[in-house]
């Protein structure tokens, strides 16, 4: 299929090639044991994944774009409907074949567990994505679900790693952190100028298997947490030690805050956040990701802009469903609150 004609932007903004799905959220007591059942309540299917990320710039007033395909299915049409919606622009051509599903259990306590089906959305297309005007002053959002399709990998991550210089490139490696093979993370991570992640995908990165037990060697802190508690200093160490010395690294620890190391041996910091009763976590790590992109592409120095995501994602965390970043009235009351 033909790539999409671009046309440079008038001004900087957001892009993300964060793949869209589709969500069928399920509420459940408990998760169910092997070969059994759980009852659920169910309300129906929502646009979920990279969604999230780019609903929440645009819901704080920034001009973005996604560079990732949508399908021509049913669900894909629910897909375009969401970003039109949110003002989203999509750069790709519809492409064949209809966008993923991921079925999610809620828990009571709000934490949530997935399975996933990729459809079109993990099979990018190289020449659109060369095509897609990434300029200086840009925020591009790289999520890892993307750097582990096996179809994505590859494209996603070269195309990330030849970004031209004055572009700020964000990584989430997500929950599929550990999995994301060596030489698809290597080059992003060697491009990286905000690496987003929360503890249990910081300990899988620093190989500790995501317990927060790891011991050892130590970074730079000021009171940064010990071994056994959010993340350990060996973690933000094996972490920051991923990446170049100006790439800085968040550690996102749920209504504490987020842990920021700025750059190569300056103290890690936690900003800390507004504690709220979380009905629903589901994106609550994307709105924090997506408010954060919009806060740099403001130019908002990177202390406030965490501050600011923080307190949008304790927000996010109090409604149900995936895509629930505030709007920019509605974080600047609760900020102000």
């Amino acid at each position: 299929m033909t790539p999409v004609a671009s046309v440079p932007p008038a001004g900087p903004r957001f892009l993300s090639t964060g793949s869209v799905v589709v969500d069928v959220p399920l509420s459940v007591p408990h998760l169910p044991e092997r070969g059994g059942d759980v009852l659920a309540v169910g309300g129906g299917a929502v646009v979920g994944g990279g969604f999230n990320v780019v609903a929440a710039a645009a819901r704080q007033g920034a001009d973005v774009a996604l560079a990732s395909p949508v399908g021509t299915g049913p669900w894909g049409a629910l897909v375009r409907a969401a970003l039109g919606a949110e003002g989203v622009t999509v750069l790709t051509a519809p492409a064949d074949g209809d966008t993923g599903l991921v079925l999610t259990l809620l828990e009571p306590d709000g934490e949530r567990t997935f399975v996933t089906t990729v459809g079109v959305e993990g099979r990018p297309r190289a020449a659109e994505l060369a095509a897609v005007p990434a300029q200086p002053g840009d925020v591009v959002y790289v999520s890892g679900y993307d750097l582990v399709y096996p179809a994505a990998a590859p494209v996603v991550s070269a195309w990330a790693a030849g970004l031209p210089s004055g572009v700020r490139l964000v990584l989430d490696p997500g929950p599929l952190a550990g999995e994301i093979d060596a030489a698809v993370l290597g080059p992003v991570l060697a491009r990286c100028d905000v690496l987003t992640l929360n503890a249990r995908e910081a300990m899988l990165l620093a190989g500790a298997g995501g317990d927060g037990r790891a011991d050892g060697g130590a970074v730079p802190t000021d009171g940064a947490p010990q071994a056994g508690a959010d993340v350990s200093p060996a973690a933000l160490a094996a972490v920051r030690g991923l990446v170049p010395g100006s790439c800085s690294v968040l550690v996102r620890v749920g209504e504490r805050g987020c842990w920021v190391s700025e750059a190569a041996g300056a103290p890690a910091r936690r900003v800390p956040s507004q504690p709220t009763r979380a009905v629903d976590s589901t994106g609550a790590g994307d709105a924090h990701t997506g408010i954060l992109a919009a806060a740099l592409l403001a130019g908002v120095p990177l202390p406030d802009a965490v501050r600011r995501a923080n307190l949008g994602a304790a927000l996010a965390v109090t409604r149900p469903g995936p895509a629930t970043g505030p709007t920019r009235a509605e974080l600047d009351a609760f900020a102000n609150s």
